[in-house]
């Protein structure tokens, strides 16, 4: 239900008027799966969901696949395309990037590859796993110049003359504009009170978006007398620990985890305020279509604020519990209201036909014949 995966959708079905295309997935039965057009076929590992792996799978699926990828590859993957794209980040592009001369390999990267791993051992395990796996593909492409920037400087230290040769590109993300207005538009009960600011997030509950930071700092203004409330859209693996904190923290009644929403654009058009405040972020498809609706926008100073940087109704703070703190804290006192010319543009048309572009690279058919 992230933004990478509802980019995938539009940009499927998009391309599926012009190229054949399967979806190759980890686990199966994806809530974004029905809005794929029936021209496109799935191929999933697992005939599951995620939700429905007990702990020990999510933990262990990750380390089987990288173990056995070039067996998983063969036995479910290899096939007559000509393309093949990893199109997330961590083990769907460890096991595309097995090697099949007949394919040509391009991944596409949509996070801050400088953060996503943290600082432990673990990490730079990962971080010397995937320099040698990037380096297996013929094209990387990054959803924003902030993303390319932080991936040479993670592997700056570490070069190769292998991922040195990899062809790098930025193409921004596919957004169905109407789609998103549209779907703003439906009837659905929202839980909003009249009487204070609403702030609402989009966000899986991992660590990397700190909602426990968020819910820290609403405890602070809420016994200060700042009355205002946040909802937070989405689930994760977090959620136990999340609903604890809130629990302990006293703010159940002005704090809300509204969970999993298929359609999260009414919640966004009918909040005040729209907020991304994570550790870190790659771009924030989110934050695209909050433009959309119009919203006024606050976000911590990451990667993300990219996508913020010409629209009027935003405001980034610093990226600590105090800049949050102080950000919304100024806010609540003294909202502000929206420039109502801000209204982003987007052009799909330029995006599809770059990475049309890209699927027809007559130089590679030529070497390869």
């Amino acid at each position: 239900m992230d933004g990478a995966e509802r980019v995938l959708v539009d940009l499927a079905n998009k391309l599926s008027e012009k190229y054949e295309i399967t979806i190759f997935t980890i686990y199966s039965n994806g809530e974004l799966e029905k809005e794929l057009s029936k021209k496109i076929k799935i191929k999933s590992l697992y005939k599951k969901t995620y939700l429905q792996l007990n702990n020990i799978e999510k933990r262990t699926i990750p380390i089987k696949i990288l173990l056995n990828k070039k067996h998983i590859y063969n036995k479910y993957i290899k096939g007559n395309y000509d393309i093949e794209i990893a199109f997330l980040e961590g083990p769907i592009t460890r096991l595309f990037s097995v090697k099949n001369k007949n394919v040509r390999k391009i991944a596409w990267i949509h996070n801050d590859i400088s953060q996503v791993f943290g600082k432990s051992l673990k990490a730079t395990i990962k971080k010397k796993i995937d320099k040698k796996t990037y380096s297996k593909y013929e094209l990387l492409v990054f959803v924003s110049r902030e993303n390319l920037r932080n991936f040479n400087r993670q592997y700056k230290e570490i070069r190769n003359e292998y991922l040195e040769k990899v062809k790098k590109d930025v193409i921004y993300n596919y957004i169905e504009k109407e789609k998103i207005i549209k779907k703003a538009e439906e009837k659905v009960e929202l839980p909003y009170k009249q009487t204070v600011i609403n702030f609402v997030t989009v966000a899986r509950l991992v660590k990397q978006k700190a909602i426990d930071r968020l819910i820290k700092v609403h405890k602070k203004l809420i016994e200060e007398g700042l009355k205002h409330e946040i909802y937070v859209i989405g689930d994760g693996p977090e959620r136990e620990n999340l609903e604890k904190l809130i629990k302990e923290s006293n703010v159940s009644n002005t704090f809300h985890l509204l969970g999993q929403k298929q359609n999260p654009y009414p919640y966004i058009k009918n909040a005040d305020y729209f907020c991304l405040l994570s550790n870190f972020e790659g771009y924030g498809m989110v934050l695209e279509e909050a433009k959309i609706l119009g919203k006024s926008i606050i976000i911590t100073n990451t990667a993300a604020r990219e996508a913020v940087e010409k629209y009027k109704n935003s405001e980034i703070v610093e990226n600590t519990e105090e800049g949050i703190y102080r950000g919304l804290k100024a806010t609540i006192k003294n909202p502000k209201k929206n420039k109502q010319e801000d209204k982003p543009e987007y052009n799909n048309q330029n995006i599809i036909e770059k990475i049309e572009k890209i699927i027809e690279n007559e130089t590679w058919k030529e070497s390869n014949k």
